[in-house]
């Protein structure tokens, strides 16, 4: 039954996260058999994901919401596309999905700016939209995601903690996210906030669509116009384009110097045993995957959701917006057993497989 009303979140509530947390199933739960605030009536949720260039998407966004919505409303549908970093693309499959009749949207978008005229259709129809992992602009009835300044906060401590007493004065290159992402600038303006007043930005670039060859690209830019020795460090905004720096860096016989990244990729992880890269942020996209879905599932049943989004966020079109904003971790090669691996986000077989064996075992790590 396609849901008629926007359902708004109640007045502002002071429960905390981990209740809200534990609403989803403790630790990405689903595991204990319960199935609380199941759907008995069905239903179709669309689920509509940026790009898959990034690991992250089809492997564990796409199926933790899918298996979460599975979990309490077994006779729901879920109605996937992902847009491979297309807005164009993915206006026609936010469209396709009204025509189609489903009830409730999850949508992270591929330009946020984009979306608003899209979402003031669905709310005209009666389809609620839960902005997924990036803030979509329009009247969306929730959003989740991570603290994202907070990841550019703990990317920039990460870094000077990484150059140490050298930090002071320090060239730092900036290789920021794409310009369409909103999470990028939150990113950029939470490194900037702590990289500032101590070290020198002496090359800064965004990156369109967070491509690793274009990071590739500007990484050698600033080698070329700088030379090696005014770059004592590099930030890198996300783990993908962190491959591509350093093997600009590589190229050029840069060795030993400050890289960091995000998502604690699979390749960054081993990136991290290797010493190639410094440092890494874990999110945990299971919690982020799980909580979307339930809200999902909520709005489709048109239940009440508060429980589940303590915070509150402003978009360029809507203020207040119902939101839930996870705690991001830095991790370097003595975190690694501690984040990803006790999180079961990946197994030390996974990252210390082949080539990667011995580095594993000259860190300690396993």
């Amino acid at each position: 039954m396609r849901q008629k009303q926007r359902v708004l979140a109640a007045a502002a509530t002071s429960i905390a996260l981990t209740v809200a947390l534990a609403a989803c199933g403790e630790a990405g739960g689903g595991d204990d058999g319960e199935d609380e605030g199941g759907s008995e009536s069905g239903g179709t949720i669309g689920l509509l994901l940026p790009e898959d260039a990034t690991t992250r998407y089809e492997s564990f966004d796409r199926p933790y919401i899918e298996a979460k919505i599975a979990e309490l409303c077994p006779d729901c549908e879920v109605e996937y596309s992902n847009a491979s970093e297309d807005t164009n693309l993915q206006k026609q499959q936010f469209d396709a999905m009204l025509t189609q009749g489903v009830d409730v949207i999850i949508l992270d978008p591929v330009d946020a700016s984009a979306t608003s005229s899209w979402v003031e259709d669905a709310e005209a129809e009666g389809v609620p939209v839960v902005a997924y992992d990036r803030l979509a602009e329009g009247p969306i009835s929730a959003y989740v995601s991570y603290d994202n300044e907070r990841v550019g906060q703990l990317q920039g401590e990460a870094l000077l903690e990484a150059l140490g007493p050298e930090a002071e004065g320090a060239g730092v290159v900036m290789i920021n996210g794409s310009p369409t992402d909103p999470n990028a600038a939150l990113f950029k303006a939470g490194a900037h906030s702590v990289l500032h007043d101590t070290v020198d930005i002496v090359f800064e670039q965004d990156v369109p669509g967070w491509e690793a060859a274009l990071a590739n690209e500007e990484m050698t830019a600033a080698l070329d116009s700088l030379g090696e020795d005014a770059i004592d460090a590099v930030y890198v905004a996300n783990d993908g384009m962190a491959a591509g720096v350093i093997t600009a860096l590589s190229s050029a016989g840069v060795t030993g110097i400050p890289v960091g990244g995000q998502d604690a990729e699979l390749a960054g992880l081993q990136r991290l045993v290797t010493g190639e890269q410094t440092f890494t942020i874990y999110k945990g996209l299971r919690v982020e995957a799980e909580t979307a879905a339930e809200i999902a599932v909520r709005l489709l049943n048109g239940e009440d959701f508060a429980d589940l989004t303590p915070d509150s966020v402003d978009s360029p079109t809507d203020q207040g917006v119902p939101s839930a904003l996870l705690e991001p971790v830095a991790v370097t090669v003595d975190d690694i057993e501690d984040t990803v691996i006790a999180d079961e986000f990946y197994t030390i077989e996974d990252i210390c497989a082949g080539d990667y064996a011995q580095a594993c075992e000259e860190a300690g790590l396993g």
